[in-house]
């Protein structure tokens, strides 16, 4: 169906919002804060696109989404053949549609958003996901005739799930094996259940299984098995190591040893898979924020995650330290309106550079310092330098470390023939994600460190075009 209105009749219509929570309810519970369109605000949204002849937020789509296809769809009351058009690029419609910063990608691109506010990619995305999962009759792509080659991806976070989902149409035969019990690695442990329902994801994965990849869960290559292991006697014709970045950094300040200093990892994944937001239902396996006063450092996305979740578990109050400005945070948006408005107070131009604990190993205080912002240097942002006797103690008993991640270390430590970076990350071609030991490939957060999900998703589908062509010519 054409867009039944003018340019000039498009360019009129307000971008439109989704419904949330109101902030004085979500902050006590994990419920989602997002509520997603309805079907009248889906098709308004809808017909604010221009069908532009090259559409530029296909460019920004690290998977190539044929955005203007799909809105094309939405705008025909096609619902599930919408979320079907999507699913060619991408096996996660339902995860990216709320957690992808579309704000930088595709809507980044759109011609709209010069003027007007972009079209809602990310809302439609969403929304047709949505229907097509509750309609039980989802549209998944067709498949290629067996080949008879086998795949194994280490991880199932959203390079691996990408791969898979690329591989299995390919007609190869792909299992994904994970360390943890749950599949889907950081979209389970790391993003939480007001911003990402782990139902969601499971029902994503359990689309996979329809189209055919296998899982296996508890299985930590490295120990259970190598990669020579399963490119030798498991019968594998190729590997791909999608582990993430998972290995926590932190400040290397005294007192980062104290009971009730956490790493962002850590927290998170006490959290959401071990279900500390359900309690009492489940008995809490983190330090008990109830009344207490707790602080997380750091100012992206994960550190938004954070210090929210410690705010829902009963923290009397919650604050953010960030050595920058609020303008240099890279967490999202969306991410620091909520936070802001659930009751996060923003401590900005501000470092700690010790933790003081009490007699019994307890921290008590963060030693702070407040920070000047100098000239941007060569990556564009802008250094930050303490302000000499600026020194100030912040009552504190609980702290979270979010500030970014390394590679885990476990692959490579035992698959000796693998060369990494001085970082540790894997070292992988840039246009074919291949390695420096045959048949094996990298891809996501393990070859360039903690990024985006849509990102890594983009090096998943990289990664399976490189496999395939491997897979058919054996040429390395």
């Amino acid at each position: 169906m054409a867009n039944p209105l003018k340019p000039a009749e498009r360019v009129k219509i307000p971008r439109q919002h989704m419904q949330e929570q109101p902030a004085s309810a979500r902050r006590q519970n994990f419920t989602e804060v997002n509520l997603g369109f309805d079907f009248d605000l889906a098709k308004r949204e809808a017909q604010r696109c221009l069908e532009c002849a090259k559409p530029a937020c296909v460019d920004g789509c690290p998977v190539g989404v044929k955005v203007k296809d799909f809105i094309q769809l939405v705008l025909a009351g096609k619902y599930r053949e919408a979320a079907a058009k999507i699913r060619e690029d991408n096996v996660l419609p339902a995860v990216t549609g709320r957690v992808c910063p579309q704000e930088d990608q595709c809507e980044g691109g759109c011609v709209m958003g010069k003027k007007f506010g972009p079209v809602g990619i990310g809302y439609l995305e969403r929304f047709v996901a949505d229907y097509e999962q509750k309609s039980g009759q989802i549209g998944l792509p067709a498949k290629a005739a067996p080949t008879g080659k086998r795949v194994a991806i280490i991880g199932s976070g959203p390079a691996g799930l990408s791969c898979a989902g690329d591989l299995v149409q390919q007609g190869h035969g792909v299992r994904v094996f994970e360390a943890l019990h749950e599949i889907g690695g950081v979209l389970v442990y790391g993003i939480p259940e007001f911003r990402l329902p782990k139902d969601i994801v499971r029902q994503e994965v359990e689309n996979m299984r329809r189209m055919g990849v296998e899982f296996e869960t508890d299985v930590v290559v490295g120990q259970t098995v190598t990669v020579d292991e399963l490119l030798g006697e498991e019968g594998y014709a190729a590997v791909l190591v999608a582990t993430g970045a998972g290995l926590p950094n932190f400040l290397n300040i005294p007192g980062e040893n104290l009971c009730g200093v956490y790493s962002s990892n850590e927290f998170l994944t006490r959290v959401n898979l071990m279900k500390a937001y359900r309690f009492p239902e489940y008995d809490e396996p983190v330090f008990d924020c109830r009344g207490k006063n707790v602080a997380v450092v750091g100012g992206g996305n994960t550190a938004m995650d954070s210090i929210r979740c410690a705010l829902r578990l009963g923290a009397a109050k919650a604050c953010l330290i960030y050595r920058r400005s609020e303008a240099e945070m890279p967490a999202r948006i969306e991410e620091v309106k909520h936070a802001k408005e659930e009751g996060v107070e923003f401590m900005t131009l501000t470092n700690p550079v010790e933790f003081l604990g009490d007699d019994k190993g307890w921290l008590k205080a963060a030693r702070c310092v407040k920070m000047q912002l100098a000239a941007p240097g060569e990556d564009g942002r802008r250094r930050a330098t303490a302000i000499k006797g600026s020194e100030f103690d912040l009552p504190l008993d609980m702290v979270i470390i979010a500030v970014g991640t390394s590679g885990n270390p476990l692959v490579q430590s035992t698959t000796p023939d693998l060369q990494t970076t001085d970082h540790g990350y894997i070292q992988a071609d840039d246009a074919t994600l291949k390695t420096s030991k045959r048949g094996v490939f990298a891809a996501g957060d393990i070859v360039t460190g903690g990024a985006t999900v849509i990102l890594a998703m983009g090096a998943g589908r990289k990664a399976a075009q490189a496999i395939n062509r491997y897979l058919k010519t054996g040429l390395w």
